[in-house]
């Protein structure tokens, strides 16, 4: 159980991480991509090449979050991890400032590793909501960490707005010099708010004789293959696992894809990242709405809501041709994005066994970010295919409507018992 200081230091790590989704994955780079980086593209090919480069980092941290997380679990070591995959999203921010006029290919890379720092870190953070929180506070305090993430990923996305837009009275030589000190300064926030989790959390480490690291890479692998032939003592847990796997991958995609889906139909770069600014702050008070109202009505009633909304959002976007229709859909999705991911996440908490939540919330980075890799990966294939970036959006409706249906099936209160009576190490 996690006291009240390791619980503040949990949440600190939402607002400073929350930095590279903002800024990084969601409003400024994107842009700086689109407009800069590959600049040299011709048509749609720097929306579509952004999403391949989703593509990838998705894939890459798919593959390595289980078995890092059955190794975590193993060694008691998921805040050692947490710090290396911390140090190389923040490392890949810093040195994002390089990369310049036509160096898609540069800036390509350092977002996949990027990514692969920030949710290779989000595997370790996620699990320890089931090793420190009880079942009943979850949804609250999963819904407090995603208000602290939108809180802390706002305030310096206003911060970078005005560095963007006022480059000249603060002394830049250009705005494209200001938007590379923009991606430093991701860096160093997410660094300097990641010190309250590394130093409040306290692990219990564990003693496994003198295995060595090969020895307990080889345990990792031999904990996720038991893994995967334990999914079938936990139907309830596979089932929603699916289900994740579909609606996770739609969020995500609007997440990452929708500032370039804007510059690639005309819509300015202060309105997409103004835009994106009131999602923050939009979101950071309805997310903590979100969870009270989900201890109230359910969980699993909120999350149907928040996917409802979410294919009106998509459908909307099909139809999007101005600033004024990107601000109002920015503002529908402040309603639902905190609010879905952090139910979506203690849902997931209470269907797991608790001795082995490393290892199955690296099942949820291998099932998310293999979602995630197919949404970008979907919305590039189309968009190649028809030349129409907006076609491509439209494809994601596919992703709500089955992630609803499968949900539909899920039985969170037998699942959660399934969980309980696992008392295995």
């Amino acid at each position: 159980m996690l006291d009240q200081r390791a619980l503040r230091g949990w949440k600190m790590y939402d607002w400073a991480n929350s930095a590279f989704a903002t800024t990084m994955m969601a409003a400024v780079l994107p842009v700086y991509y689109s407009d800069v980086a590959a600049i040299h593209l011709a048509g749609n090919r720097a929306e579509t090449y952004w999403g391949y480069t989703q593509s990838i980092a998705m894939l890459l941290v798919a593959i390595l979050s289980p078995i890092l997380g059955a190794i975590a679990d193993y060694t008691g070591s998921k805040l050692r991890f947490l710090s290396i995959f911390m140090m190389t999203g923040v490392l890949s921010c810093v040195f994002m400032a390089f990369a310049g006029d036509g160096d898609w290919l540069l800036a390509s890379i350092l977002m996949v590793i990027g990514s692969i720092g920030y949710s290779g870190g989000n595997t370790f953070y996620d699990s320890m909501l089931a090793d420190g929180v009880p079942q009943g506070q979850r949804d609250r305090v999963s819904a407090q960490g995603y208000a602290y993430g939108y809180a802390g990923g706002g305030l310096l996305l206003l911060v970078n707005v005005i560095m963007i837009e006022k480059w000249e009275m603060l002394g830049f030589p250009s705005k494209t010099f200001a938007t590379q000190m923009v991606f430093i300064t991701v860096g160093i926030w997410w660094l300097l708010f990641s010190i309250p989790i590394l130093r409040w959390v306290k692990e219990s480490r564990k003693d496994h004789g003198q295995s060595g690291p090969v020895e307990v890479v080889r345990t990792g692998f031999v904990r996720i293959r038991q893994t995967f032939s334990m999914l079938k003592k936990y139907p309830e847990l596979l089932k929603y696992m699916l289900a994740f796997w579909f609606f996770n991958d739609g969020i995500n995609t609007v997440i990452v894809m929708a500032t370039i889906y804007g510059a690639g139909i005309g819509i300015e770069t202060s309105d997409l990242i103004i835009a994106l600014l009131i999602t923050q702050f939009v979101g950071w008070p309805c997310t903590i709405l979100f969870g009270k109202l989900a201890g109230r009505f359910g969980s699993k009633k909120m999350l149907y809501y928040a996917l409802m909304i979410y294919v009106v959002i998509v459908g909307l976007g099909f139809f999007m041709t101005s600033a004024l229709h990107f601000y109002a859909l920015a503002i529908m999705v402040g309603f639902v994005q905190g609010g879905s991911q952090s139910v979506a996440r203690s849902i997931y908490a209470d269907l797991v066994p608790p001795a082995r939540s490393g290892e199955f919330f690296g099942f949820l980075s291998l099932s998310s970010k293999f979602s995630s890799f197919a949404g970008p990966l979907v919305f590039s294939v189309v968009g190649t295919i028809t030349g129409s970036s907006r076609i491509a959006i439209l494809s994601l409706v596919a992703f709500f409507l089955i992630g609803i249906a499968l949900l539909w099936k899920v039985n969170l209160e037998k699942g959660a018992r399934e969980a309980a009576e696992d008392l295995t190490a």
